[in-house]
Parts: C-alpha cells; structure tokens; sequence
C-alpha cells in the first residue's frame, strides 16, 4: 500500500536545517492549511491543522534557500505516523490544552506566490 497527502496552507515558521552523518542535508518547516465551514447550527468554524514537513537531498536545499515563514506552499509526500502513538503527534501545549500535528516527507513542493506564478521542485 501507498499514501500520499498533498496539502496546500502557510509556512510557520523559517526552514531549520540539519545533516546526517553522511552529509546529506535535511530540511524541516511547518505548514498550517486552514479551513473554514458552517456547523449544523449556522456557526462559521474554523480549524488549522499543522504539517511537519520533512525534505531531503536537493529538495532540502532547495527549501532551505526559498521558504520562508508565511509563504504559501503546497506540499505532497508520504504520511509518517508517530512512532509511539501511530498517529500524529500529540502534545499539551503550555496553557495545558492539547496540540497535535502530522509529519510528511514531502518529495514535492510547489512554491505558491502572491503573483500566482508557481515553481516546483521535486526530491529524487
């Protein structure tokens, strides 16, 4: 079996790099996609869900050099569950309440401007 997720939504926070003992670079960012609907009462809800984004290789440097916090990404890769819990990953934030958010290893992602001209880059 194969998942794949694509998402579209803003970078939180600037790219954070890092390398494995081999050299090979990985990059990581968030990247919050917002929705917003009428409940059954008439209420507009709005929910965020955060993407912990995982890129490797080319890719890597590629979002390393070009995204930034509050850019429009969108991204598509593979789901990878939380080793403890195989879900997402869940934490208390420091008010106490409760956060999760999903890890993918993207091997795609398409840099969406305020102009509307795109670019993509692709891992591999």
């Amino acid at each position: 079996m194969y998942l794949t997720v694509i998402a579209a939504g803003n970078v939180g926070k600037d790219p954070e790099a890092r390398f494995t003992p081999s050299g090979q670079q990985v990059t990581s960012f968030s990247v919050a996609t917002n929705r917003q609907y009428k409940s059954k009462d008439g209420e507009t809800v709005k929910e965020t869900v955060w993407i912990r984004v995982t890129t490797w290789g080319k890719l890597a440097e590629v979002c390393q050099q070009y995204v930034s916090k509050g850019m429009k990404v969108l991204i598509e890769g593979t789901l990878t569950p939380d080793k403890e819990t195989g879900g997402p990953k869940i934490w208390k934030k420091s008010d106490g309440s409760p956060a999760a958010s999903y890890d993918v290893t993207a091997s795609r992602v398409v840099f969406l401007s305020r102009s509307n001209k795109e670019e993509e880059f692709e891992g591999g």
